[in-house]
């Protein structure tokens, strides 16, 4: 018969799966945290581990996510009352096949779910990456729109296209400039960014082409500008949008010629740049307003990657949030805290108008307020409540119908959306009653 793991740090609860279990003939192994379930996971195979979410040492997912690692033929149910749609697509992802709710109406439920889960193979986890090879730090993605984003990001990398970052301020625009630098071949040339909002015009000039000796007010040395300074490597325009006609033109002319002078100067200096633009404006609009060169738009825009703000891509705030915690942690020299459900919650239900920056900011401070877990006291964030607990097979359900509403019906985008198989998303059509529409 089948080996199954049940994880559970409820004594009581962990006892009555283990005996109706293996009332059933099937070999059980039972642990109380995700530190017992790995050490358990790793001295045998199990067919199928049935694991609480919420643990006295982390979650449940932290046992998928190394099943899915060292174990990927391992089926997967989650036990739970309460959770999130991102808990949910997550518990997916990583292979859970079925949910369990407490309290266990009944044996029978237990006996069938078991059984159901035992006749079907279990789904592949999803990518945190769009390839192993092509990391981007903080850029970490679960998400399918980052996912693709990396994936382009990684595929023009190794050319000279231009590039157009778009997004709102602080999805990650730099830092996947940077990464885009990174992966390219020119890491022996340099990366710089410049702001192009931070400066006066002729300011940004400046430090644009650079200027000569006396070429204006303060002008009392030669000076080489991000162009010149940035040939043979990458350089990033921050905010392209604020600049003015004059310099827009002047940049165009760069673009086309790979020369610019010096402010104040007449010697023609060649350059070999690899450019990538960033904006959180509409260029477009900008574009049809007619406050900014079309033709500008058109050499900028080879290659636009859009940056979806975080509140578009809930499934990463979770990983995201441990990320800096534990990053914070390290800097302050002390353990790295875990989230609370109920800060999961919080951190879910908020909007995030300053999306990835603001979280790490906000992580930053909960990692040195927090001795442990973080709390809801420890995020102060105004205006938002904690989602109203829903089932998980409620959740499941409405993941499952917003992927299919998103591709219109088809049930294989739909499955690569929620990162699970085909044949699973079957199963749960049919489960649910759910018939797509188109």
């Amino acid at each position: 018969m089948a080996a199954i793991l049940v994880v559970d740090d409820d004594p009581g609860f962990r006892r009555l799966l283990e005996t109706i279990l293996s009332g059933e003939g099937y070999v059980v192994a039972i642990a109380g945290s995700v530190g017992e379930a790995i050490r358990a996971a790793r001295g045998r195979k199990f067919e199928l581990v049935i694991s609480d979410l919420r643990l006295p040492d982390g979650e449940g997912l932290m046992v998928l996510r190394w099943l899915a690692q060292h174990a990927p033929g391992t089926l997967a149910v989650m036990i739970t009352a309460f959770g999130t749609v991102s808990t949910a697509v997550e518990a997916m992802k990583l292979g859970a096949v079925d949910f369990l709710e407490k309290p266990l109406r009944s044996p029978d439920e237990l006996r069938q779910l078991v059984r159901r889960a035992l006749q079907r193979r279990p789904s592949l986890p999803a990518a945190e990456h769009a390839d192993s090879d092509f990391s981007c730090g903080a850029l970490l993605a679960r998400d399918p729109a980052m996912l693709e984003v990396l994936n382009l990001a990684r595929k023009v990398a190794p050319t000279n296209a231009t590039v157009l970052l778009t997004g709102e301020s602080g999805t990650g625009k730099e830092l996947l400039a940077r990464c885009i630098h990174d992966h390219s071949r020119r890491t022996g040339g340099g990366f710089l960014a410049l702001n192009c909002a931070a400066l006066s015009p002729t300011l940004v000039e400046s430090a644009l082409f650079g200027h000569e000796k006396g070429a204006f007010t303060g002008a009392i040395a030669q000076h080489a500008g991000v162009f010149e300074r940035a040939d043979g490597g990458t350089l990033l325009l921050d905010e392209i949008g604020e600049l003015d006609g004059n310099l827009q033109s002047k940049l165009l002319r760069v673009l086309q010629e790979r020369n610019f002078e010096r402010l104040g100067g007449s010697r023609s200096i060649s350059v070999d740049v690899r450019l990538i633009a960033s904006t959180n404006r509409d260029l477009k609009r900008l574009t049809a307003e007619g406050s900014f060169r079309d033709d500008l738009y058109y050499r900028l825009s080879t290659f636009p990657l859009h940056l979806p703000p975080l509140r578009e891509r809930p499934t990463d705030i979770p990983p995201l949030a441990e990320l800096f915690l534990a990053r914070a942690a390290q800097r302050l020299d002390k353990p790295a805290p875990g989230l609370s459900g109920e800060a999961r919650g919080l951190l879910l239900a908020y909007a995030w108008p300053g999306n990835v920056r603001e979280l790490e900011n906000l992580m930053e401070r909960a990692a040195i307020l927090a001795e442990g877990v973080v709390e809801l006291g420890h995020l102060p964030i105004a205006g938002t409540e904690a989602p109203r607990p829903v089932s998980m097979k409620e959740i499941e359900r409405q993941a499952i119908e917003e992927a299919l509403r998103a591709n219109r019906g088809n049930r294989t985008l739909a499955s690569r959306q929620l990162g699970i198989s085909l044949r699973t998303l079957q199963y749960r059509l049919k489960e649910y009653g759910i018939k797509p529409e188109g």
